[in-house]
């Protein structure tokens, strides 16, 4: 399984369930990697999206306590075990864990790699990815040059895990 996100130099992913910024060759880098294969994420991720609604051309599974929680063109899911149950139908390279923190933070060690777009400025946050640089079991196996949008800059990152 794979996780990507865009993260500040803090590792923060969100405040006020919206994303930090909304870089345009991000959400292009996002939807490259994503087209086409299985998005997990938390229902709280999924109302963050425009109207609420799943993501196009993607098998959108959403993990959540909700057990009356139901939406249309999405598998929802209520445990760990009923999500895996759900993924051994898929390949493993095919799966992107998108967020939010909670959800990162339970399937982070069931993922071999990380896309990560790190943006080099400090947002206000109040959800946060796990700190990679901190773990021993993650290393940066790529690293794009350095992009800009406007002044900010950022780097797309590649990290290698073992699970």
């Amino acid at each position: 399984m794979n996780l990507i996100a865009a993260v500040d130099q803090n590792w923060g992913i969100g405040l006020k369930n919206q994303l930090l910024v909304r870089i345009p060759e991000d959400m292009k880098y996002f939807r490259q990697m994503t087209t086409g294969k299985v998005v997990v994420m938390g229902r709280k991720t999924l109302e963050s999206f425009p109207g609420g609604q799943p993501l196009s051309n993607r098998t959108n599974i959403v993990l959540t306590t909700d057990q009356n929680y139901q939406k249309k063109n999405a598998v929802v899911v209520h445990s760990l075990e009923e999500l895996f149950h759900n993924l051994q139908q898929y390949q493993s390279e095919d799966v992107f864990v998108i967020g939010g923190e909670s959800i990162y933070r339970q399937l982070l060690d069931q993922c071999e790699t990380a896309y990560i777009t790190k943006i080099d400025y400090q947002y206000q946050a109040d959800a946060w990815f796990p700190n990679l640089d901190e773990l021993p079991q993650w290393e940066i196996t790529a690293k794009s040059e350095e992009q800009t949008y406007f002044d900010l800059e950022y780097y797309f990152l590649k990290y290698q895990g073992t699970i």
